[in-house]
C-alpha cells in the first residue's frame, strides 16, 4: 500500500502541490494527465531519485520519506530505459538484480528464470538490445523491475516505444501479469485510453494537482470539472444552470440558447454539464421516447475518419457527435440537413 500526505516538490519552476492520494495493496493505478503537468516528478518522489520539499511517503505502513532509493523496496520502470549494448538480453536481466539485497546468486537465478517465464521472454533471451523493437526493449526493463520482487512498481510510460497495432496486445498481457503477480503498481501515462484499458483506478494530475480520483469509468463519464473533462475530450462542455423541474426532475437550463435538458443530480445553481459525443444519437424525427433528450439543430461539418464519423450538428450551441461509419452510411448524412439528436437523461454530467 502507498500513502502520499500533502506532497510538496520543486523542480526549477514547476512544483507539485500538495498531493495526497492512496494506492490500495495489489492495486493497479493509472497516474494520467498531459505531458510535462508533473507524473514524472512525482514517480521520482516516490522513489526517492528527487527529493521533497515537504510531506510524507509511506509504503506498506513504513514512513520511507527520509529513506533512500534502496532501503524503500521500490522498483522503477524508466521510460528512457537504457540496456548494456554487449549483453544479451538473459545477461542484462541478471546484471539489473546483481547485488539484490545480498541476494545468492542460485536465488537471483531463480528470480531471472521466474520473470522470462512469466513474461515469455523466452525467444529474446540471446538477442542483443540493438536488434530489439521499441516494445521488446521496454519489456525487458519492465522484467528486470519486476525481477527485483518490489513492494511497489513504478512505470514511467511503460508502452510509449509500442506501435500501434501491438498495444493492445501489450495491454492485455500486461493485466495478466498484475492480476497473477497482485504488485502494488503506478503506472503513468498521458493516454487515457490505455489508462482505461489496464487500470484498477485512475489518480488524474493537470498542473502538478491531483485533480479527480476514482475508477475508470467515474473519471472517463463523470469528471468534475471542466479541466477534467477537456482532457478526456468530452467536447460537448456547457454552461448553464440547474433548477427543479416537474416532479423535482433536475432541469439545465443552457445559457444563451435556453434550451433545456432534463438531468439527474442533485446539484442546483450554475453549474457545467459535459455530454460525451458517442452517447449522443443523431435521428431524422424526433424520438417518442420521455427517457431521452431530444433537440433539433442542423449538421454544419461531417468529418470521416474510417471507423468512426464525426458530426457537428449546430442547436445552437454547436454539438459534436460520433458515429459508427456503417450508421454514417445507412441514414445517409449530409451538411446542411435538418436533424434531432438525442442523448440519454443519465448521460448528462453535471458539476
Amino acid at each position: 500500500m502507498l500513502e502520499l500526505k500533502n506532497l510538496v516538490a520543486v523542480r526549477g519552476d514547476f512544483s507539485l502541490k500538495d498531493v495526497s492520494f492512496e494506492v490500495a495493496d495489489g492495486e493497479y493505478c493509472a497516474l494520467l494527465g498531459p505531458t510535462g503537468h508533473g507524473k514524472t516528478v512525482l514517480l521520482e518522489s516516490i522513489a526517492g531519485i528527487f527529493g521533497i520539499r515537504s510531506g510524507e511517503i509511506w509504503i506498506n505502513g513504513r514512513n520511507v520519506t527520509s529513506l533512500s532509493v534502496e532501503e524503500r523496496n521500490v522498483s522503477f520502470a524508466f521510460q528512457k530505459y537504457k540496456l548494456h549494448q554487449h549483453l544479451t538480453v538473459r545477461d542484462n536481466l541478471t546484471f539489473g538484480v546483481v547485488g539484490w539485497r545480498e541476494k545468492t546468486q542460485q536465488e537471483i537465478d531463480e528470480a531471472v528464470d521466474n520473470v522470462i517465464e512469466l513474461l515469455k521472454l523466452q525467444d529474446l533471451l540471446d538477442k542483443r538490445p540493438w536488434s530489439l523493437s521499441g516494445g521488446e526493449t521496454q519489456k525487458i526493463v519492465l522484467a528486470r523491475a519486476i525481477a527485483l520482487k518490489p513492494d511497489l512498481l513504478l512505470a514511467d510510460e511503460p508502452l510509449a516505444s509500442v506501435d500501434a497495432h501491438l498495444k493492445e496486445g501489450v495491454e492485455k498481457e500486461l493485466k495478466a501479469v498484475h492480476k497473477k503477480l497482485g504488485l502494488t503498481t503506478i503506472h503513468v501515462t498521458h493516454d487515457f485510453g490505455e489508462a482505461m484499458a489496464i487500470a484498477d483506478r485512475i489518480v488524474v494530475m493537470i498542473d502538478g494537482q491531483i485533480r479527480q480520483l476514482g475508477t475508470p469509468d467515474e473519471v472517463f463519464r463523470h469528471p468534475n470539472s471542466e479541466l477534467v473533462a477537456q482532457f478526456f475530450l468530452t467536447r460537448n462542455i456547457l454552461e448553464g444552470e440547474v433548477a427543479d423541474g416537474a416532479g423535482g426532475q433536475g432541469v439545465f437550463c443552457l445559457d444563451g440558447s435556453g434550451e433545456k435538458l432534463n438531468v439527474v443530480t442533485p446539484l442546483r445553481g450554475k453549474r457545467h454539464a459535459s455530454i460525451r459525443p458517442e452517447e449522443i444519437s443523431i435521428l431524422r424525427e424526433p424520438p417518442d421516447s420521455d427517457d431521452v433528450n431530444s433537440l433539433p439543430g442542423t449538421i454544419t461539418h461531417v468529418s470521416d475518419l474510417g471507423s468512426l464519423v464525426y458530426v457537428w450538428v449546430d442547436v445552437p450551441p454547436e454539438f459534436t457527435c460520433i458515429i459508427l461509419y456503417p450508421t454514417f452510411k445507412k441514414t445517409g448524412m449530409e451538411e446542411g440537413q435538418r436533424i434531432y439528436i438525442t442523448f440519454k437523461v443519465s448521460a448528462v454530467n453535471i458539476f
